[in-house]
């Protein structure tokens, strides 16, 4: 199976549509579940599928669920994966290390993430920055590198601009594509895209979207990555919030209007955080793939 690498999707005069999934979290067994919900959603050919370090990002990448799931699908779904890496409590061994199970699986498209701070892991001091990690793993061979960008800046960062400076040196480092932070306002995207070609970042982007499917469900993402919600959503949340099934259908109805939208203003990517739900993942393609 030849390795795409996932620069190359966007220049097929298309909408590039990718799905992330995430592993169980380190130490835990390998639920067969995991692997049917996978191929239900390798099943849909997204043009590439995303694999998190853990359940919220919390899990430790050490060895592997993020590799056996990326191996899984690379080599039984036979959809390219993207295999996120975190530095904050790795050294340059353990990163080294990993890079070489994931070059056994014939996993090349990574994204290089500095990770959440947890003050229950000991933080390690080889990379500062997720541009540090770039340039290793850009160091270690040809390795195809996505990074992260935060369309209303990231949440340590005191304004955008400066948000948007540390963003240059990462794709200076050697992003050759960015993925957005989930947002819920196309008008804070537009704005970001056009502040970051003016910065000089002229990689693909592809616009994090996610569906929402339960208040708690929103609450927890919101209070980790400090998106906001507009008014029209928060409405929505609240009417529905008693009612699980209508919640989750309106929220596919908000993201597939919000993804449409993007489309037709010509985003270069849609990123779909899909919380491992085939049902969810199922539905959003169904509803956008004539737009695709």
């Amino acid at each position: 199976m030849i390795t795409m690498k996932i620069s190359q999707l966007y220049n097929k005069g298309k909408t590039v549509f990718a799905i992330e999934v995430f592993p169980p979290k380190k130490g835990s067994a390998m639920p067969e579940k995991i692997y049917a919900a996978l191929e239900e959603i390798a099943g849909l050919n997204p043009d590439y599928i995303s694999v998190t370090c853990g359940a919220g990002g919390s899990d430790s990448q050490g060895g592997s669920p993020t590799v056996q799931v990326a191996s899984f699908l690379k080599n039984v779904c036979k959809v390219e994966p993207v295999a996120h890496l975190t530095c904050v409590a790795s050294d340059k061994q353990e990163v080294s290390d990993l890079l070489a199970q994931l070059k056994i699986h014939r996993v090349e498209n990574i994204l290089a993430l500095r990770g959440d701070i947890n003050p229950d892991i000991r933080r390690k001091h080889d990379f500062i920055y997720a541009a540090d990690l770039v340039r290793f793993i850009r160091e270690q061979g040809h390795w195809e590198v996505a990074g992260a960008c935060y369309p209303e800046g990231h949440s340590e960062a005191d304004c955008l601009e400066t948000d948007l400076k540390h963003l240059k040196i990462k794709t200076d480092a050697g992003c050759s594509t960015l993925i957005t932070q989930v947002f819920f306002d196309n008008a804070l995207l537009y704005s970001f895209l056009d502040k970051a070609r003016e910065t000089g970042i002229d990689v693909p982007v592809s616009a994090g979207i996610i569906a929402v499917t339960s208040k708690k469900q929103i609450e927890r993402m919101v209070s980790m990555c400090g998106a906001s919600l507009p008014p029209q959503l928060t409405k929505m949340i609240a009417k529905y919030e008693t009612r699980p099934d209508a919640l989750r259908d309106a929220g596919i109805d908000y993201a597939t209007r919000q993804i449409a939208d993007l489309i037709e203003q010509g985003v270069q990517g849609i990123h779909f955080y899909a919380m491992n739900s085939p049902y969810v993942a199922r539905k959003i393609h169904d509803n956008i793939k004539d737009l695709l």
